[in-house]
């Protein structure tokens, strides 16, 4: 007998909310056990519930999608999947604690709702086996370090407080640093050939920021394929580009790889590093899915390791499945320097898992550590 997942959708539209009901339960994975019209509903349904999963809206009357998980998720760790429209609030819903997305369908066309359910299934799925990343910050329980998370147990609250993981140590900052080590990170010299290549899936969002953030702006050239879809890549370049020390935005064909630019993979296409000149540049193209994404980060690890070889450095961050373990593989045995997210600091520890498994890694770090090892790792050579 299958153990069904017990699934909450909250929505304040009726006929979204039963439509996306029935369908759910229509999957024998899953278990619809009730349903919130708004987050205060929701607040006051949970505890008797206790639902594996939520399903939820951003934009609701009264409280938002994200105050909710700000407020929440440190007494609930409940895996959380946003239902929402193309929006640049998915991503801060992402930063307070959310595991992934998936954009609301075109109720008028039967391809859109049929792709939607299908995506949501999958990540339902996924989701139920992830560990819950906490806000970095909630009024309810003051700081909580980037990185920490705690597992889902289905506990009621009078039990969650003693499954929290102890909050991981923050990664170092690399701007205005005082001590040589870091000093000599901030005067980085390095080959103008020298390349960063990273992969990531669910909770990889959140995930490469934490990466990116501590990298100074004299950095070599960034490739990064982020399963994600078409409309999502380019927000979420702008987001990054805010916040980190040098340049983000989503890759065009033709774009060149160069020291202090970041280049997104854009949603729906395949991203490959190709040699121009003396240099890099990457060539996005209408292509298959490969490992049933568009952009796979096999497809882009295949490109670095033939390309790059030896000057590269290739990191693989939590996600579900194996994309990229053998591109980071064919990396490494190019001769690449390569990085594998540990399993205490994933959403879920898939891709890295595979990928250390099949000896693709040459050191698994916790997340909060990998900026700081690529920067040693440049100032060797």
């Amino acid at each position: 007998m299958i153990n069904k997942k017990r699934v909450m959708v909250i929505d304040d539209s009726i006929l979204f909310r039963n439509w996306l009901i029935n369908h759910i339960n229509s999957d024998k994975r899953f278990e619809v056990v009730g349903y919130a019209i708004n987050a205060f509903d929701a607040k006051q349904k949970i505890p008797t519930l206790k639902p594996d999963i939520i399903t939820l809206d951003i934009e609701m009357p009264g409280m938002s999608g994200i105050d909710f998980l700000r407020e929440f998720l440190p007494i609930h760790p409940i895996p959380a999947i946003l239902v929402s429209s193309l929006n640049l609030r998915v991503f801060d819903a992402l930063a307070a604690g959310a595991v992934d997305f998936v954009r609301k369908p075109d109720m008028e066309n039967g391809q859109s709702k049929e792709l939607f359910l299908s995506t949501l299934l999958s990540k339902l799925s996924i989701a139920s086996c992830a560990r819950v990343r906490l806000p970095r910050t909630t009024e309810t329980t003051g700081t909580v370090m980037a990185g920490q998370q705690i597992r889902p147990t289905g506990h009621t609250p009078s039990h969650l407080g003693s499954h929290s993981t102890p909050p991981s140590s923050p990664a170092p900052s690399f701007a205005g640093v005082k001590d040589n080590r870091e000093l000599s990170f901030s005067k980085l010299s390095f080959d103008s050939d020298r390349l960063i290549a990273i992969g990531a899936s669910t909770g990889g969002t959140e995930a490469i920021l934490e990466v990116l953030i501590h990298l100074p702006a004299k950095i070599p050239g960034i490739v990064i394929t982020q399963h994600m879809p078409p409309g999502f890549t380019s927000m979420y370049a702008e987001r990054l580009n805010r916040l980190c020390k040098f340049e983000v935005r989503e890759a065009q064909s033709g774009d060149r790889v160069q020291p202090g630019l970041a280049l997104i993979a854009p949603g729906g296409l395949q991203m490959k590093l190709v040699r121009m000149g003396n240099g890099y540049a990457v060539n996005c193209v209408h292509e298959e899915k490969v490992n049933g994404h568009c952009p796979s980060v096999d497809v882009l690890f295949d490109s670095v390791a033939a390309i790059a070889r030896d000057k590269a450095i290739g990191i693989l961050l939590t996600g579900m499945g194996a994309d990229g373990a053998a591109g980071l593989l064919r990396m490494r045995k190019n001769g690449a320097y390569t990085i594998g997210q540990d399993k205490e600091s994933c959403i879920v520890y898939g891709m890295p898992m595979e990928a250390f498994n099949i000896g693709a890694v040459c050191k698994q770090l916790p997340l909060t550590s990998i900026a700081q090892n690529v920067l040693s790792k440049l100032a060797e050579v």
